[in-house]
């Protein structure tokens, strides 16, 4: 599957839509906002540009995004407040198939209450916001040569450019049967396909960024991670090994045929801190201010529980490559089924993901 042209967050307002099903990836970029303003704080004043290039890689679609450029420009419109704020350019980079739209369409609202905003805040000098979408792969060059002065990327890292191509033997069957990521079973020949195809994406990721920040502009890398060398945990990958398991209800049920399990393959993988360090310091163009671990907070909805938040989270981001391999027809009772696992395992012992938010400076 050509992960470029089918991968992108449900679009639009409705039901399954990111929008409305990214309620913890805000949490999570909420809890360390304080970390990533500071670091645009201390780019700016280190640089002082008259025209403030910034951009965030994997912005996918809804209000997020938005909400994240609006903190940034009113941070350095504070720092400024005797001076000029700069020009800000600010670039929206996800994959072709992502619902630019939904942005462009609330962008005249948005700039309407920025403008009023900052006119009341910075009464005697003001400034022009440009946003622009820029479509296209983060594993790979996006914008000029040193165009930039800060990068953000919020829970996209994550997602690798393709399946790794490891995980199939020379006749092209999975070598991980069953399984959508590595589980207690899988062979070392797994996580050593994940850990190559990370290896290989985020070295490209490093040098492509290098050549588009200036010296002492800085990038702001939020994503999720493992907590040591062991890839089975009570974090990121029981949830994959929840949604295998509810998809082998769908098959015992003769809703899913096993070879198609057999044939899914998560483009995902959970770094652990060691394995982003060691590529950041043999890739050698940034050094690292910054880097901390932390847990999202549970939440339950009023009339939902957690494994049902969890649940319509995950399905509003994986299904595209879902419903591309096994059809749309599986997917309500999919996630229902899966959001009620979650639960059980829950009550069992609890499921703690963990993210990293890594801050790197441009030597």
């Amino acid at each position: 599957m050509d992960v470029e042209k089918v991968f992108h967050m449900n679009g639009g307002l409705g039901e399954h839509s990111y929008a409305q099903n990214s309620y913890l990836q805000k949490k999570g970029s909420d809890m360390v906002k304080h970390i990533t303003l500071k670091s645009l704080e201390e780019t700016y004043i280190s640089t002082t540009p008259e025209s403030l290039g910034i951009a965030d890689l994997g912005c996918s679609c809804g209000q997020n995004t938005l909400s994240t450029i609006r903190e940034m420009v009113e941070a350095i419109d504070k720092t400024t407040s005797n001076i000029p704020p700069p020009e800000y350019r600010i670039y929206l980079n996800d994959l072709p198939t992502n619902d630019f739209n939904a942005v462009f369409k609330i962008l005249p609202d948005f700039y309407k209450q920025l403008n009023m905003d900052r006119h009341l805040r910075c009464q005697k000098h003001e400034s022009s916001v440009f946003i622009a979408g820029y479509p296209g792969s983060f594993y790979g060059r996006l914008f000029p040569d040193k165009c930039l002065h800060f990068i953000y990327s919020s829970y996209s890292l994550h997602w690798l450019s393709r399946i790794p191509p490891g995980l199939y033997d020379k006749e092209g069957r999975s070598i991980n049967k069953g399984k959508f990521y590595i589980s207690k079973t899988s062979s070392p020949e797994v996580s050593k396909a994940y850990f190559d195809q990370f290896q290989e994406d985020f070295t490209l990721f490093l040098q492509s960024r290098s050549k588009e920040l200036l010296s002492g502009g800085r990038m702001v890398l939020i994503l999720l991670g493992r907590r040591d060398r062991s890839h089975v945990d009570r974090g990121n990958s029981i949830l994959w090994e929840l949604l295998s398991r509810s998809f082998a209800t769908l098959v015992s049920k003769g809703e899913v045929k096993q070879e198609k399990v057999d044939d899914y393959d998560a483009h995902f993988y959970a770094p652990s801190r060691n394995e982003i360090e060691v590529e950041v310091k043999k890739e050698g163009s940034f050094v690292m201010d910054r880097f901390e671990m932390f847990e999202i907070e549970h939440r339950s909805g009023l009339y939902t529980s957690h494994g049902t938040e969890v649940a319509r989270t995950i399905r509003a981001i994986q299904e595209s490559m879902l419903s591309q391999h096994f059809g749309e027809e599986i997917l309500d009772n999919l996630f229902e089924d899966y959001g009620n696992l979650i639960d059980e395992e829950m009550a069992v012992e609890d499921i703690k993901p963990i993210s990293f938010i890594v801050v790197l400076k441009k030597l």
